[in-house]
């Protein structure tokens, strides 16, 4: 005999596993909590299986049973979601999922404006964006985890395809009251003597640090950090410069003090933004049209982080 269950049913097992109780769940999915614990029961008496451990105090617990379904439903449903992707490349029409990686430094920046207008245009597609480092971009990638990913051509294998969108000139990222702070310009030379914030990434480090072995010289880093707001943090209170090619929206560090962003000239060479993604022949159409969606932004000058805005130096 077969089961009879909806992908409707599954979604809601799987928001309650993931919530940890009925009323979070409910929440979560605007939907009625008679409705999902209806959906619970007709899915554990339809499997024979035991899916919860229902406790007062803590709400739901999956079980071993639970937790195993709960796996293969997450596939089920994505395969159920693609489904809609193969749909609409029958059909032509731009629908579907879509799995989006970014670059962790500049994702807060750029992708959630990027992604709103995408969503607005095509409102049946839905965007899973993940923030990640150059390394997991490309592992990723690879595994076919990430559809495409906005990042720089840092390093790029052979096996992934960049098109580039935007070059990013490097710039100096400085405390108010930093001895070199009221320069119009600044080379690489000119920060031998400064400790530095390092902001220490896979791959965008060794980008930074070949400013230096260029010029023959180590600079002094008095500072690591993997996170682009603490590294702005770092530097407003005067524990060194740092270098950063997206430019912040203002200059404030994330602690209220306030940041002077110098250019760096000089033979030091751009980042490039672009989109990366594995080299595929048959792309779909809702992939076709974000790539086409991210270049459109780009060439309007709107896209926030790619300019010099004039009140941030002086």
């Amino acid at each position: 005999m077969p089961f009879r269950y909806t992908l409707r049913q599954l979604e809601y097992f799987v928001a309650v596993g993931k919530a940890g109780s009925i009323a979070a769940a409910s929440d979560q999915l605007n939907v009625s909590s008679p409705s999902i614990s209806a959906a619970i029961t007709q899915l554990e008496v339809e499997f024979g299986v035991t899916l919860f451990v229902r406790e007062h105090a803590r709400g739901l617990t999956l079980t071993k049973a639970g937790h195993r379904f709960m796996e293969r439903t997450e596939f089920v449903l994505r395969e159920a979601e693609l489904l809609a992707t193969l749909a609409g490349e029958i059909t032509g029409k731009v629908q579907g999922i879509l799995s989006v990686g970014c670059l962790v430094t500049f994702a807060q920046i750029i992708l959630p404006g990027l992604r709103r207008d995408f969503e607005r245009d095509y409102p049946e597609v839905r965007i899973e964006q993940r923030e990640l480092n150059q390394a997991d971009i490309f592992s990723q990638l690879r595994r076919s985890e990430l559809d495409v990913a906005l990042t720089y051509d840092l390093d790029i294998p052979n096996d992934l395809e960049f098109q580039p969108l935007h070059d990013l000139p490097p710039y100096v990222v400085l405390g108010e009251h930093h001895a070199l702070a009221d320069r119009s310009a600044l080379t690489i030379d000119d920060l031998r003597d400064f400790p530095m914030v390092l902001l220490d990434l896979p791959f965008s480090a060794e980008y930074f640090l070949s400013f230096f072995s260029e010029a023959d010289f180590k600079p002094n880093i008095a500072e690591r950090t993997a996170d682009m707001s603490v590294m702005r943090s770092l530097v407003a209170n005067g524990y060194g410069f740092s270098i950063a090619n997206i430019r912040p929206l203002n200059t404030l560090s994330p602690d209220g003090k306030k940041l002077m962003c110098v250019p760096l000239v000089g033979d030091v060479r751009p980042m490039r933004l672009g989109l990366l993604r594995a080299r595929a022949e048959n792309e779909t159409n809702t992939l076709k049209t974000f790539v086409y969606h991210c270049a459109k932004a780009v060439r309007s000058g709107t896209l926030p982080g790619l300019h010099a805005m004039h009140d941030q130096t002086h």
